[in-house]
């Protein structure tokens, strides 16, 4: 980690104090680490639209009673198992599963995942919660 170093903003006051409330509900110690939080967000966002190698988490909620359903899901996961790390299937109920899966590799083919799963009929939920791998921030 590099040096700390102190720099100042103006700001409007009004919007400071909102900053202030909703860094208070984040339980932020300081102004400097939610400042720091929001920096990184934008680094991470900057890697995945420049295609740089990225993590993810792919999140499904889907019915498992679905003729083939988990089946598809798995050959469309072994498609991309360069790209899969781990992955946990969770059973929420007697028809829905929820799966987690952890992904790193370039966005565009995480994203290309992502969208072959969403597409499996009988998946009724996707989302992605994206990441960096860590060595650009």
């Amino acid at each position: 980690m590099s040096e700390l170093v102190r720099f100042s903003v103006s700001i409007d006051g009004d919007l400071l104090k909102r900053f202030d409330r909703q860094i208070k509900v984040g339980g932020y110690p300081t102004r400097s680490k939610a400042v720091a939080d929001l920096i990184r967000d934008g680094l991470v966002e900057e890697e995945w639209k420049k295609g740089k190698e990225v993590a993810a988490a792919i999140i499904m909620v889907y019915d498992h009673h679905k003729r083939d359903l988990s089946r598809r899901l798995t050959h469309i996961q072994h498609d991309y198992h360069d790209l899969i790390i781990s992955s946990q299937h969770v059973h929420l109920d007697h028809d829905n599963c929820f799966e987690i899966v952890v992904v790193r590799g370039v966005a565009k083919k995480i994203r290309k995942l992502t969208r072959a799963l969403k597409a499996a009929k009988g998946v009724k939920y996707t989302s992605v919660a994206t990441a960096s791998t860590g060595r650009g921030l």
